[in-house]
């Protein structure tokens, strides 16, 4: 099983088994935290071979530097992902597109996007998180 692609962005869609990524990020700015990002997507494609056939678990967390979820009441994200390649394949690619709405960060820092299969972290996603000061520039 190979990644080929792992991404935050601000839109994705499987077009036709086309990946359309619109606004790759790995930043959030706001003026006052909590931070909350309205919609945004984790954007993933995979590469399957006859070998990775049969059952899989996959695992999407986001956590804080400490490793804690953003929202334990909803994360981790868990799925079943069972994959059969055909024999005389030698292999498919497959896209996934997770939508988020109003994620929530509570403080600046630097956060993750963790992706697992089988308990097992294929990618890491950093995303960091600042706050920024839009005070108007006095003339000197």
């Amino acid at each position: 099983m190979d990644i080929q692609i792992a991404t935050l962005c601000d839109f994705a869609i499987d077009y036709n088994g086309k990946m359309v990524i619109s606004g790759t990020f790995d930043a959030l700015a706001a003026k006052a935290v909590p931070i909350v990002h309205p919609q945004c997507a984790l954007a993933m494609r995979i590469c399957l071979t006859p070998e990775d056939s049969g059952p899989h678990a996959l695992t999407i967390n986001i956590i804080n530097e400490d490793g804690a979820p953003i929202d334990p009441q909803k994360m981790p994200i868990k799925a079943e992902m069972p994959v059969k390649v055909p024999e005389n394949v030698s292999f498919v690619t497959r896209n996934l597109v997770l939508n988020f709405q109003g994620l929530t960060f509570p403080t600046t820092g630097i956060y993750s996007v963790d992706v697992s299969v089988d308990d097992e972290l294929v990618v890491r996603l950093p995303l960091r998180i600042v706050q920024v000061d839009q005070t108007p520039a006095t003339p000197s």
